[in-house]
């Protein structure tokens, strides 16, 4: 009995000892099964972001080293809290709040718990690292900006919030990620592959040293740089002509739709949202709910266009056939609308075509905008043919630009008057302020320069985009580099260049007309309303320009876009005449102009009691 007893006990343990054997075997051949283990500490090794170069390959965004303290939750044992906040400048309630923080996202990962340290408190961390548990310094890469201008392009980045991080797998909290701008729009290619380092800790739950020395460790990736199309001296250059003023400059390469300059203004130094103040900087600069530094006016803004808009009425009459350049309209300083007399300010007189555009006649325009319904049977037919001839040129729907933000305009068509009227119940002469940009028209100050890019080409467009090189590779997409063809034919456009150029010669913008370039502009002058206790007001007008250079092959269009800037010639027209010099001669040959622009202000005109308040752009001028 006790020799049967013996056998069982040692066949027991001989079975026991090949199970054992064989789940070593299967655990063993399992090479993920380290990642498990309770004595094995991985840490991600971030990679640097991509570096960001203007079209000249000027750098405008490196980086810069920073060090976040991380905190695994149930691996903490602290006595001394009072100590530990003191040395990283914290107090209690913040300590108290990042460890609850850190529980609910995880009692095993990683959390930040103090991110962006100096490097004072760095190194003084360091030095007593040992002393707590369940601490760890991560190397992060902050931006590093070389430029204090395009803050609404260039975007910027923070760390990821918990909707991110519980929809996007490849985020762990405390990582940064893009919001806005390129940083946002390219993050997948600018981001880089994160690396992971795999530690050996001993009993005492202290790293040792690297596992296996380092056999399963990922070497990080950094980010692909990116070229952009904007040219930064440019850039520069229109927010100090911007500075005092709010508004937008748009301008654009016309053979490639390639963005120039893309400005807001005000603007803001974008190395504001760097570092452990930057959400304190956002804070002040998104409740500033005046100015609105945050609220990129060159793709969200959407006022009448104002006169402008007049040339593409003009070339939709000519592909209509109603319309003989020659012909001419008498303008009585003014039209009439019912018994109602609207004004003009074109000095009045006959006016065909090249002197209505260059003298900028409403009168002229409100009877061409007629033509086009008067050659169709019913009103509905009339406007569903201007609409498409207005949507042709990228207006009244969104661009599809490779930025992450930007707004429709409006074109309004029978459905839109339908439900305001009701169907068969208006005609031409509900809606005439539309012929000289007025009424219910409304645009971004990008779509007034993709405009302008179309009649620069003389009758196409590559739609606007900001991405230029891949890692010294040409961006070569389908969607931004075939040509978008208006409804307008070719041989249209020649008249409306002729007075365009008029406009600079003997025209409106004429005090403007630069030595050695040849440019064609519209002024516009744009009607700003709002409503003050539900009583409509109108507010200071807003000046519009847009323009190209050279006539002959242009090579930047622009338009300009001044909140309460009066009439157009008096401030977008300056602005943009700056600018395109000095994109096409690097100098300014006007210095008095120059400085009268760099030192005017608007700020008594935004300091106003109305001014103050934000324009609808519902309002309509009827």
């Amino acid at each position: 009995m006790r020799k049967l007893l013996l056998f069982s006990v040692v066949i027991i343990a001989a079975i026991s000892f090949i199970i054992k054997l064989g789940s070593l075997q299967i655990s063993g051949a399992n090479p993920e099964a380290f990642k498990s283990d309770p004595a094995i500490s991985a840490q991600t090794i971030y990679p640097s972001r991509g570096y960001i170069y203007d079209r000249n390959n000027t750098l405008l965004v490196a980086n810069q080293a920073a060090y976040d303290l991380m905190v695994v939750p149930r691996e903490v044992s602290l006595k001394d809290t009072l100590a530990f906040c003191q040395l990283l400048n914290i107090n209690r309630e913040t300590f108290i709040n990042q460890m609850e923080r850190a529980k609910r996202y995880s009692p095993r990962l990683p959390s930040v718990m103090v991110s962006k340290l100096s490097k004072e408190t760095y190194a003084a961390f360091q030095e007593k690292m040992r002393k707590y548990e369940g601490f760890y310094i991560q190397k992060q890469n902050l931006r590093d900006y070389k430029t204090t201008a395009a803050a609404n392009v260039l975007g910027y980045i923070s760390e990821v919030n918990p909707w991110e991080v519980k929809n996007n797998p490849d985020y762990n909290s405390g990582e940064l990620i893009g919001k806005t701008g390129v940083e946002k729009q390219y993050e997948s290619i600018i981001r880089g592959e994160k690396g992971v380092q795999y530690l050996q800790k001993d009993r005492f739950n202290r790293i040792i040293g690297p596992y296996k020395n380092g056999a399963h460790d990922k070497t990080p990736k950094a980010g692909t740089n990116l070229q952009i199309t904007l040219d930064k001296e440019l850039q520069e250059y229109g927010e100090r002509l911007l500075e005092n003023k709010r508004g937008a400059i748009v301008a654009i390469e016309p053979s490639t739709g390639e963005i120039l300059a893309l400005i807001t203004g005000p603007s803001f130094d974008p190395s504001l949202l760097v570092g452990r103040s930057r959400s304190r900087n956002y804070t002040n600069l998104y409740y500033d709910s005046i100015a609105k530094p945050t609220w990129d006016r060159s793709l969200l803004a959407q006022p009448s266009p104002g006169s402008p808009f007049k040339i593409i009425n003009a070339l939709a009459a000519l592909e209509e056939g109603v319309l003989n350049p020659l012909e001419t309209v008498y303008c009585n300083n003014g039209y009439f609308v019912g018994k109602d007399k609207k004004g003009c300010h074109c000095g009045g007189g006959s006016r065909n075509l090249y002197t209505a555009i260059s003298e900028s006649c409403n009168a002229y325009f409100v009877a061409v905008f007629k033509k086009i319904f008067h050659k169709y049977p019913n009103s509905d037919a009339g406007l569903e043919a201007w609409v498409s001839h207005m949507k042709s040129f990228g207006l009244g729907d969104y661009l599809g630009t490779d930025l992450p933000t930007g707004a429709p305009g409006r074109i309004p068509g029978v459905p839109f008057y339908d439900a305001f009227y009701g169907d068969n119940r208006w005609g031409p002469t509900y809606f005439i302020s539309n012929a000289i940009g007025q009424g219910e028209v409304a645009t971004t100050p990008i779509q007034l320069a993709n405009m302008t890019a179309a009649i620069a080409n003389r009758g196409f467009y590559f739609r606007p985009h900001i991405l230029r090189k891949i890692d010294r590779v040409s961006f070569n997409d389908s969607v931004y580099n075939t040509p978008i063809f208006t409804s307008i034919s070719k041989e249209h456009f020649e008249p409306i260049i002729e007075a365009m150029q008029k406009v600079y010669e003997s025209g409106t913008a004429k005090h403007l007309k630069t030595k050695g370039l040849t440019m064609a502009g519209k002024t516009g002058t744009s009607e700003n309303y709002t409503r003050i206790n539900g009583e409509r007001k109108q507010l200071t007008d807003h000046s519009i320009f847009v323009g190209f250079s050279p006539v002959e092959k242009p090579e930047i269009a622009i338009s300009v876009y001044v909140e309460h800037g009066y009439y157009g010639s008096r401030y977008a027209g300056y602005i943009a005449t700056l600018m395109m010099e000095k994109y096409l001669k690097g100098a300014i040959s006007n210095t008095s102009l120059e400085t009268k622009i760099l030192e005017s202000s608007l700020e008594k005109e935004y300091a106003k009691p109305l001014s103050g308040k934000p324009f609808k752009i519902n309002e309509y001028a009827w």
